[in-house]
């Protein structure tokens, strides 16, 4: 193929609806498993949920050699309220922009991903060879992936993994764990003219929230990272405006570093909100974080063009990806975020990639591939 088809591939992959809820990604799946396929890979399908499937796809495995990973995710977040001044389905292109939902996040980058992958294994696949995981539901917090790992059988070793998410083709070579919470509280109603008869959940809630914003995480600078952060980003309760809450929740959204560790902010997390609020823990997934000295990360600083140690833009992301995930189910290997996508633009209205950086992916994950 040429490198003007990864244009049409992304083009077609955007007129998939995975727009996550729902998700959908089944019909996807199925179109990229029988590409791959009629290109000579072995692919299988692990169900996620009812019409969403994940796609594990592999080439020239060898029990001697861990093979290099690709990792990417077919679900997009929702259109949002403001209208599009292009069809979100349809691959319309403007001068060097490609429009469309997941255009950027990040399914410009699944494409240069396959594109790489079938013209790599034409030419000479590294020993240990290639896989491919793909998975469905990843934009609410990697529910998707963290299932797969956990029930979808064996996921075999890895030498090294690639996340394509939007990084306008930039290496970062870490991103914040993350720990999503739900936190609740209870009481009693009773209608609003007595309310010393009831027990208001609101006030619960309001003081815990008071107390959230004023947790201290205690934690060392993280040179790569820096200092962990919370915010709580979600409130509800009561019924109606006279009656007294016997219910009241919040969510917290804490993200993490390497001096972190989750299982010690949620206890003392806990003591300081009170024994009045129970926290339900929705999302703990660590953070990704690696060596510049790892040779297989100088390889890629050296194919995007980084001299040395020195980077050109930023060595870690503000948002989570599946690379959470993969780092610690293959036991820490080396594991960058590198994508043709362009991060402002993941999940805002008029979402575009730039044409000539999803040609340049293709080229980046070929040559990383035939050096790995």
């Amino acid at each position: 193929m040429s490198s003007l088809d990864v244009i049409s591939l992304t083009q077609k992959l955007l007129s998939f609806n995975t727009i996550n809820p729902p998700g959908n990604e089944k019909e996807v799946a199925q179109y990229v498993g029988e590409l791959l396929l009629e290109n000579g890979f072995e692919v299988r399908y692990e169900e996620y949920e009812e019409n969403r499937l994940h796609l594990v796809a592999e080439k020239g495995i060898s029990l001697e050699v861990a093979p290099l990973v690709f990792s990417g995710h077919f679900d997009t977040v929702p259109l949002g309220k403001k209208s599009w001044s292009e069809d979100p389905f349809s691959g319309v292109i403007k001068g060097d922009r490609l429009y469309g939902r997941g255009s950027s996040d990040m399914k410009g980058g699944l494409a240069a991903m396959i594109l790489a992958a079938m013209e790599a294994a034409r030419t000479a696949l590294p020993p240990g060879g290639l896989r491919l995981i793909f998975s469905a539901g990843e934009e609410l917090g990697c529910h998707g992936l963290s299932q797969l790992v956990k029930f979808g059988g064996d996921l075999g070793k890895a030498r090294a993994v690639i996340v394509g998410e939007p990084t306008t083709n930039h290496p970062a070579i870490a991103h914040k764990g993350a720990l999503y919470l739900n936190a609740r509280c209870r009481g009693k109603t009773a209608h609003s003219s007595m309310p010393e008869l009831g027990d208001n959940a609101i006030y619960k809630a309001a003081r815990a929230v008071l107390r959230a914003e004023q947790f201290r995480f205690r934690a060392e600078n993280d040179l790569l990272l820096g200092l962990p952060t919370i915010n709580v980003g979600k409130f509800r309760g009561g019924m109606n405006i006279n009656s007294v809450p016997d219910l009241a929740e919040f969510s917290m959204d804490i993200r993490t570093t390497t001096r972190t560790p989750h299982q010690q902010v949620l206890e003392r997390l806990k003591r300081e909100l009170g024994e009045d609020v129970d926290v339900e823990t929705l999302v703990d997934l660590g953070p990704v974080s690696n060596s510049e000295s790892d040779p297989f990360i100088q390889m890629v600083y050296k194919v995007c063009g980084i001299d040395g140690n020195e980077t050109a833009g930023p060595k870690s992301l503000p948002y989570l990806t599946d690379g959470s995930v993969l780092q610690a189910y293959y036991g820490g290997v080396p594991t960058i975020i590198l994508g043709p996508g362009e991060p402002a633009l993941a999940h805002q209205t008029d979402e575009y990639c730039s044409i000539q950086r999803i040609k340049q992916s293709v080229a980046i994950y070929r040559s990383i591939i035939l050096n790995h």
